[in-house]
């Protein structure tokens, strides 16, 4: 979907009021004022609601933005989950709320499922089932999930989506993008992201989530790669059933990772089940290259043998040789005690901006090094070391990637469920061995004999390129065509007084003019009268006192 402004007509009017609404509801005015100018301008003045904040001002800012999150619905929640995955972006006390957010909803009729069964594929899955439980197993604010039965005798779980729900994403989308475009236009220098790009990227992940053949796609990844390995258990995938909206696998009846007094209970072992499952997410992440996003104990079964059942596949992140590479780098930076090889590491990777201040950033860095040296490692878990790191982020406003976000939320999120079952365990220890690995592959020597040659061949590339580049920028500049783009900043407000005042002006000259007209008009004895007047005069004196009122309305509405 193409993410440009909202437009001109008002076709989604009832929805955009209803979300300015929900803002100012929770105290979020100043937010609707600074955009309140371009609204007025496209929408006019009634569109802005002029409602009172509701809650006690003894909310904190951070809550009363979850609140308005969970209040507008389903895009807004899966907005605030994806917000609270990026640390870099929002102040501690804002992604502790944000995690707060829970994607629990009320089933839908269960009438409604069987419509949307029998709609799919032509009626190919329903004519397959010999049985659908009514009651759901889960209901989320995307799908509800039901257990069900084929004509083979196989279990199976269907994730059907929610009917209308991808109507409702396209228009929030469409809102939030419009939003974030007025907010980049007024707020550009006070926000340290830019909101377009943001909004862009949740658009990424809430429409990948809605695309159920690709989380299919992802399980079969996931059950190939792991195939060999027993003491993880993938569910089986029914390809041929599902769709872009009904998804079909295997039920495994099984116990909640989270649960451990049934584990106990059941005759489980804690403590391998915490070492596998941090052993899960080390593969994924270092060998498959390809990692579940959201390992917390409600995604996670726990079958015979205290074998590990991943499950919901929905939000998934890639890790690439580039990502590998970065967290070698800053290894090595940590272990050699030098902060210039971290700096040369993010700059690598796109962190740091020309406005970062490098010197500063250096010395935090240095700083940080120093407190992990000075004590030993195994204290620390992965949630204080990407907590330090994230908060420098968010300090020097460094560019984080969203793939390294959800990276280091999915080893938090494994390591906060470990910890819980065994909390002796020492996950820095369970890490070890993908570590030398993955330094042993960036330091090989046929392994950088190999990144040589390539570089070598994008140089050739370069200089291939660079003559005909160079003919194309002079040919213009001869031609005339050559330009600069030049753009003002800050001059909105200005501009907007201006024709704010260019308009009063005009009305005043106006009704100026009417009453002067009317005055001669009225002395003439022309056309039908009034009260002895000519109607055409008396029409002037009416129509220059409504401008006049008019006029009088709108600068007092303004205070200006």
């Amino acid at each position: 979907m193409k993410l440009t402004s909202i437009p001109k007509t008002w076709k989604h009017l009832r929805r955009y009021r209803q979300i300015l609404g929900i803002l100012v509801k929770y105290g979020f005015s100043d937010v609707v004022n600074v955009i309140s100018n371009d609204l007025i301008t496209r929408f006019g003045e009634k569109f802005v609601p002029r409602l009172r904040t509701t809650l006690t001002k003894t909310a904190s800012r951070a809550e009363r933005l979850r609140l308005v999150f969970e209040e507008l619905g389903p895009t807004f929640i899966k907005a605030g989950q994806t917000l609270s995955m990026r640390p870099d972006l929002l102040p501690p006390e804002y992604i502790a709320e944000l995690q707060k957010l829970q994607d629990r909803v009320n089933p839908i009729p269960f009438e409604q499922i069987l419509a949307s069964i029998e709609s799919e594929g032509n009626g190919k899955l329903a004519g397959c089932l010999s049985r659908i439980e009514e009651k759901p197993i889960a209901s989320a604010s995307i799908a509800q999930v039901h257990k069900a039965t084929l004509k083979t005798g196989d279990e199976v779980v269907l994730k059907v989506q929610r009917p209308g729900i991808r109507r409702q994403v396209e228009i929030d989308i469409e809102i939030l993008s419009d939003i974030a475009r007025v907010a980049k236009k007024y707020l550009k220098d006070q926000i340290p992201v830019d909101p377009v790009e943001v909004v862009k990227e949740f658009d990424k992940v809430i429409h990948r989530e809605l695309n159920f053949l690709r989380e299919g796609r992802t399980i079969e990844r996931f059950r190939e790669f792991f195939s060999g390995d027993r003491t993880v258990y993938v569910p089986r995938y029914y390809h041929w059933l599902s769709s872009d909206k009904i998804l079909v696998m295997e039920y495994v009846e099984g116990i909640k990772a989270s649960d451990k007094e049934r584990l106990l209970e059941e005759g489980f072992d804690p403590e391998i089940i915490a070492k596998r499952g941090v052993r899960l997410s080390f593969r994924q992440i270092f060998e498959l290259g390809l990692f579940h996003a959201d390992p917390h104990g409600g995604n996670i079964l726990v079958i015979g043998d205290n074998v590990i059942v991943p499950l919901d596949f929905g939000i998934v992140g890639y890790v690439d040789a580039e990502m590998i590479d970065f967290i070698a780098d800053m290894l090595k930076g940590f272990v050699k005690n030098d902060p210039k090889i971290i700096i040369r590491a993010m700059e690598r990777m796109d962190m740091i901006s020309s406005s970062t201040d490098v010197p500063a950033l250096k010395a935090e860095i240095g700083e940080l090094i120093s407190n992990f040296s000075g004590s030993r490692l195994d204290t620390y878990s992965i949630e204080d070391i990407a907590s330090e790191i994230f908060n420098l982020a968010y300090s020097f406003k460094l560019k984080v990637s969203t793939r390294l976000s959800l990276m280091s939320r999915a080893l938090v999120t494994a390591e906060g469920l470990a910890r819980m079952l065994y909390p002796e365990l020492k996950v820095l220890d369970e890490i070890k061995p993908f570590v030398t690995e993955i330094i042993k592959r960036r330091y090989n020597p046929f392994v950088k004999l190999k990144k040589g040659f390539t570089n070598i061949d994008d140089l050739a590339l370069l200089m291939e390129d660079f003559p005909g580049k160079m003919r194309s920028i002079l040919s213009k500049a001869s031609s005339g065509q050559f330009s600069i783009q030049f753009e003002h900043r800050n001059l909105e407000n200005l501009i907007s007084e201006l024709n704010r005042s260019s308009n009063r002006l005009a009305s005043a000259l106006v009704i100026a003019a009417l009453i002067i007209g009317s005055s001669l008009v009225i002395q003439l004895p022309v056309g039908p009268k009034v009260l002895g007047y000519p109607l055409i005069g008396m029409a002037g004196y009416v129509l220059a006192f409504i401008i006049g009122i008019k006029l009088l309305w709108d600068i007092f509405r303004s205070k200006k």
